[in-house]
């Protein structure tokens, strides 16, 4: 399938009529046309015939960039060069915004088009009314062959193209073999879930090379068991693994976009008990259809918008409760795709729960052994897939996976189940529930149920398995691994925080979001200005813009790991604080309470600190830097003997100090 509204050569755009143009391109254009689109475009063909007589080549206008949800105005293949043109037609001024748009696409391209990956990529805004100036010294060239954003008018747009040109002179561009290249985007999950639910395919958003499995597989896996369980009237639930990062959420978000329509009984729902998730898609969801809509000219209330986008993703608590109403009705979905099931909770915090908030004092369930319960009550099929993140539980009461397989020994034998083999990873700590769950009469494990390769960062596949070594002290693996990612994956430390904050802000480019992530336990980092008690709204933290002070790009609020966990940055800062220190005998676990540090004796409260580190360590797609403080000996609270033990042990991993 062809990206690009209208692709030809340079020679025969330059011949062929504006009106031909203009009838491929509306042919293409998939919402109503507004007369002002039909302008611009009139506007760039004009300036384009004017701009490359002397070239050949060839052009491609609206070319698409699924992973992001948009399309570039104009795509220049000449020589050596792939020029990304924005226009904004009538404009006088460059909006910040409006440069990290062209940035962004140059950016896509380079990292995401496979024949793109060597080539010099040329993003230009042009803002056809503007006084620009140009010379030869606004070519600022990064190191991966990334031209920094030229800012151009109608009438410069010539020299600049002669002189990028002159200035660049490599190899040429094959423009059949550019155009049949690979596109190898990871999306971040907001980016996946605004694709997706706008009916992009996961096969268009995410990696096809062959060292990730591909998402789509795991995907279809999941569909055939849904049409099956439908055909032959089965209750099923499949338990999907992964590593940090390797799509277990984008496989969810797609299964239920195939399934929107309420009127079919293929209907289902995505299920989060994560706060923060849910809250940052649903608005980001809202946000993009509102702005969808007013494109396409048409007209939506964000209020609507977010309506819809409620029944698509709900909480997993607000699904529960609205089950308990009526404990014999089925509901809505047959069904249901549980994130994080790991996450949800035990049978005495169930039950503590239901017996304080909900009135509910002969409540006798967990969690995982009631939400099953719901979709049982359907009389004829139903699906349950429990996404199951290893080492990811961080709250009190977070059962793991062991109960789901418990429950459905207890109450659920006739079930049909379907494991992911890698269950058995001491990560997801359900050996034992694994060997007693054989037992039952359906049971298969399928290897398509495992997602093993992280696609949160292209560019450090292995970053899960070194942040599991650092905190499993194999140093010698972990300095192993980190020579292997550190050419792509830059992880440096430093003990200044305004080094750390200016670090990122010189590697983050275009949109490219960065901020400051925190244990929920680091209470003596106050002197740094980072106060985890003040609470951060994820919603602003993750989709505003760097105008906004309450945006992550500003590093005013740190957020912590209960609200990044399952969401991701490009460029993370990850502060270091003394409630997880380490020593010659290994990791020591602490906790701050009045004033003064008290350790922590129970290894269940330890494992959610330690996992905390590991949710923090693994939200960075790009690149990370970790501040480990000074401390300050006339401050019994922060001695420097609390920091130093665990910079030293970085420092002896390999981690190049800033």
């Amino acid at each position: 399938m062809k990206r690009w509204h209208y692709g030809s050569t340079i020679g025969e755009f330059l011949l062929a009529s504006e009106q031909e143009i203009l009838g491929k391109l509306v042919e293409k254009h998939a919402f109503s046309l507004e007369q002002t689109q039909r302008n611009a475009w009139a506007e760039q063909i004009s300036i384009l015939k004017n701009t490359l007589g002397p070239y050949a080549g060839r052009i491609y206008f609206e070319y698409s960039i699924p992973r992001m949800g948009k399309r570039i105005d104009v795509v220049l293949l000449i020589e050596s060069v792939v020029f990304v043109l924005e226009f904004k037609v009538g404009e006088k001024e460059f909006p910040v915004c409006a440069i990290d748009q062209v940035f962004d696409y140059a950016l896509d391209l380079k990292n995401f088009h496979k024949k793109s990956h060597h080539a010099t990529i040329v993003p230009i805004l042009i803002s056809t009314q503007s006084n620009v100036k140009f010379t030869t010294t606004s070519i600022e060239s990064g190191s991966d062959g990334i031209i920094s954003p030229i800012l151009a008018n109608s009438k410069i747009l010539p020299n600049i193209i002669a002189d990028v040109l002159r200035f660049f002179n490599g190899e040429s561009l094959d423009p059949v073999e550019w155009e049949q290249s690979q596109y190898q985007p990871t999306p971040t999950i907001i980016e996946a879930a605004m694709a997706l639910y706008s009916g992009h395919s996961v096969s268009e958003i995410s990696r096809s090379d062959a060292g990730a499995i591909n998402l789509g597989i795991t995907s279809d896996t999941i569909s055939d068991i849904i049409h099956e369980s439908k055909v032959q009237c089965h209750k099923s639930i499949c338990f999907v693994t992964g590593v940090p990062g390797s799509g277990k959420t984008l496989v969810g978000l797609n299964i239920a976009t195939r399934h929107l329509d309420r009127d079919t009984d293929l209907y289902s729902v995505f299920l989060s008990g994560n706060g923060p998730l849910v809250a940052v898609l649903r608005e980001a969801l809202a946000r993009d259809q509102v702005k969808r809509a007013r494109e396409s000219g048409r007209t939506s209330r964000k209020g609507h918008a977010r309506s819809e986008v409620k029944a698509f993703i709900q909480n997993v608590h607000h699904f529960r409760d609205e089950c308990l109403i009526d404990i014999k009705k089925p509901p809505i979905e047959h069904v249901a795709l549980f994130d994080e099931a790991q996450r949800a909770w035990d049978l005495q915090q169930t039950v503590n729960f239901m017996s304080r908030k909900r009135d509910k004092a002969d409540f006798n369930r967990s969690e995982p052994e009631f939400l099953i319960s719901c979709l049982d009550r359907h009389p004829d099929w139903a699906v349950v897939v429990c996404l199951v993140g290893g080492g990811q539980e961080i709250n009190t009461g977070e059962a793991g996976i062991s109960e789901w397989l418990e429950s459905l020994l207890r109450s659920f034998p006739d079930w049909h189940v379907y494991i992911s083999p890698r269950l058995a990873g001491a990560e997801y700590r359900a050996e034992d529930m694994l060997q007693k769950i054989k037992q039952l009469s359906h049971v298969a494990f399928r290897d398509e149920l495992h997602l093993a390769v992280s696609m949160r960062s292209f560019r450090a596949e292995h970053l899960a398995l070194f942040v599991q070594q650092l905190l499993d002290l194999q140093a010698g693996q972990a300095s192993e691994m980190l020579e292997k990612i550190r050419e792509k994956y830059p992880i440096v430390m430093t003990r200044d925080l305004a080094k750390a904050k200016k670090w990122l802000r010189k590697k983050a480019r275009g949109s490219e979001r960065y901020g400051v992530v925190v244990s929920s336990q680091a209470q003596r980092l106050k002197p740094h200005a980072i106060d985890v008690k003040s609470p951060v709204d994820p919603i602003h933290w993750f989709l505003d813009g760097k105008d906004d002070v309450r945006s992550s790009y500003y590093m005013e609020d740190v957020a912590t790991e209960f609200q990044v966990q399952g969401l991701e940055l490009d460029w993370a800062c990850v502060a270091w604080d003394a409630d997880f220190r380490y020593s010659p005998a290994g990791w020591q676990h602490w906790s701050f309470v009045g004033d003064r540090w008290n350790r922590i004796r129970k290894e269940q409260r330890q494992i959610y600190l330690k996992n905390a580190y590991r949710v923090l360590l693994t939200r960075a797609r790009q690149g990370m830097v970790i501040f480990v403080p000074h401390g300050d000996d006339e401050d019994p609270t922060r001695l420097h003997e609390f920091y130093d033990h665990t910079f030293d042990y970085f420092h002896r991993i390999g981690l190049e100090d800033l």
